[in-house]
């Protein structure tokens, strides 16, 4: 008993491009979620997303650097926690984590391109 089919050329199937109404989503959920949990959703957005579309990935690159950067200096933040300026710096990053997720969102929403001021591009 012989199977006459062929077998298929790639095991894997061909990776589908997103709509751009699901591009935007899934970029303002990337950026919403690094103010609950850092570079997480960035880096598995990065991850998964990147051969989905150009938007998605854009943004989802963006949001990874900012976040990456962001952690960094959360840990310079708690270093200087010893000399007491560490406090300051700490909920100066959280400020900013914020604000600029937010304004990341709203960008990714309304189908813009955003970059983050004050990142390290560590992922091109």
């Amino acid at each position: 008993m012989s199977d006459s089919t062929p077998p298929p050329t790639s095991p894997y199937a061909p990776v589908q491009p997103m709509s751009p109404s699901d591009e935007k989503l899934w970029s303002t959920l990337i950026h919403v979620g690094g103010i609950l949990f850092g570079f997480i959703p960035a880096l598995v957005g990065y991850l998964v997303l990147k051969d989905r579309g150009p938007f998605v990935q854009a943004h989802t690159r963006t949001a990874l650097n900012f976040q990456i950067t962001m952690a960094i200096a959360y840990v310079i933040s708690l270093f200087l926690m010893l000399i007491l300026i560490g406090y300051l710096t700490i909920i100066a990053v959280g400020i900013l984590v914020l604000v600029f997720s937010i304004m990341g969102a709203v960008a990714a929403n309304n189908g813009q391109a955003f970059k983050y001021p004050l990142t390290i591009e560590f992922i091109k």
